[in-house]
């Protein structure tokens, strides 16, 4: 994987806190060279009315990593990446803990991304996967 811009973990963390990701506590925890990877705490602000992880939550979180993934892979004075489909399969409850989420590139084109992110619990079993793919459009 080459990105276009590699980006720090404390780079991507370091950025204007009026967003989704930052209301719900994502964190960037590592920039690989084949994937990006986030936490999320499970608690009030990601909990569902049953005291489990909404699954909305976990969609948020594979969004906000592969649209940034997309970002990295874009010269972005020329394109804006922008989220087309995002699906989710949730395997199992959460509680409470962090989940971390794994996001790896299926397809790197010039006008779609594809990623495919595992979303893990701290005992390490995956909870939720998804995929989104990113549309490559032209700056306006």
């Amino acid at each position: 994987m080459s990105w276009f811009t590699k980006f720090t973990p404390e780079q991507l963390n370091d950025r204007p806190t009026n967003h989704m990701g930052a209301f719900l506590g994502i964190k960037f925890t590592e920039v690989a060279d084949d994937a990006l990877t986030a936490t999320m705490p499970v608690d009030e602000r990601t909990h569902q009315p049953a005291g489990i992880l909404h699954g909305g939550a976990s969609v948020v979180l594979a969004e906000t990593l592969g649209s940034v993934a997309s970002y990295m892979c874009i010269d972005p004075q020329k394109y804006e990446a922008v989220g087309l489909e995002v699906n989710a399969n949730h395997i199992r409850p959460v509680k409470s803990g962090l989940v971390t989420g794994i996001c790896k590139p299926l397809h790197i084109g010039t006008k779609t991304h594809v990623w495919e992110i595992k979303i893990y619990d701290d005992r390490g079993k995956m909870n939720c996967i998804g995929r989104l793919t990113v549309a490559i459009i032209n700056k306006v």
